[in-house]
């Protein structure tokens, strides 16, 4: 697993594993039944706290991203509750959009921007 955390940032450090992860999830580098690595393996390996990694885990659990079992450990699960995704993601894209407006950014700079990134999910897609 390909995790990339920058200890100097001001976002935290279970906010970026959780996105990184989301990321992977987005690109397909992890797929529905992939099992994550225990929360004990990937903090070794990133060195950082296991209760951090188990916060960014029950972040995913809760988005819906992910299942936990005692047995399987984190396991890629995406929920498929598209309505509520598109009511969470719109609640998300207000404030996005309306900190945007503030800085004069264009509709047309927004429509370039994710054209941009589904772009970049969809070549990573294929590699």
């Amino acid at each position: 697993m390909l995790i990339e955390i920058d200890f100097n940032s001001d976002e935290a450090l279970y906010i970026q594993l959780r996105n990184q992860i989301i990321i992977g999830i987005a690109t397909d580098r992890y797929r529905e039944g992939d099992s994550l690595p225990s929360v004990r393996s990937l903090a070794d390996n990133i060195g950082i706290n296991m209760h951090t990694v188990n916060k960014a885990y029950n972040c995913l659990k809760q988005e819906g991203l992910i299942s936990l079992d005692r047995r399987k450990g984190a396991v890629i699960c995406i929920d498929v509750d598209k309505i509520r995704a598109l009511k969470e993601m719109k609640e998300e894209l207000k404030i996005l959009l309306a900190r945007g407006r503030c800085k004069n950014i264009s509709v047309n700079e927004i429509h370039q921007l994710v054209d941009e990134i589904y772009t970049e999910y969809e070549r990573k897609e294929k590699l």
